[in-house]
C-alpha cells in the first residue's frame, strides 16, 4: 500500500526538509535566455570541458569549485539555469542547491553536448 506524500509527512516530518525534485528547462529555453539575457546560465562543467567550447554568454563555474563560489551565484530566490554536457551533473548540482534554498534553480535539458549536435554556436573561453 503506497501512502500519500502529505501521510508519509505526518509519519515523519524529516521529509518535509527535502526539497522537490529539480525541475528541468528545454534546451531552447537556454539558448533564447542566453540571447536574451533573460537569465543567468552557469555551466557547470570542469575547465578542460569548457576549452572544447561554451555557449556564449553562459557565466563558468566548475561543479567541483561551486562549494567555495556560491557567493557568485544569484540570490536563493532568482532564476537560474545550470547546464553541464550531457544534463546529469547539472541535474544532481540543481537538486543540492534546492534542498540549500535556491528556489528557482533549474537544469538544462540535454547539456552541451546536445547544444553541440544540433550545430548551435559556441565560442572558447
Amino acid at each position: 500500500m503506497k501512502l500519500p506524500r502529505r501521510t508519509l509527512l505526518l509519519l515523519c516530518p524529516a521529509l518535509a526538509l527535502r526539497a522537490e525534485p529539480a525541475p528541468s528547462v528545454p534546451l531552447e529555453v537556454a539558448r533564447e535566455a542566453l540571447g536574451q539575457g533573460k537569465l543567468r546560465v552557469i555551466d557547470i562543467r570542469e575547465p578542460a570541458e569548457h576549452a572544447a567550447g561554451v555557449a556564449e554568454g553562459a557565466q563558468l563555474l566548475p561543479m567541483s569549485q561551486l562549494p567555495q563560489r556560491l557567493a557568485e551565484l544569484p540570490g536563493k530566490d532568482e532564476p537560474l539555469l545550470l547546464i553541464c554536457r550531457t544534463q546529469n551533473r547539472s541535474k544532481a548540482t540543481a537538486q543540492k542547491l534546492r534542498e540549500a534554498g535556491y528556489t528557482q534553480v533549474q537544469y538544462v535539458e540535454g547539456g552541451m553536448s546536445e547544444w553541440v549536435k544540433r550545430g548551435w554556436p559556441t565560442v572558447k573561453p
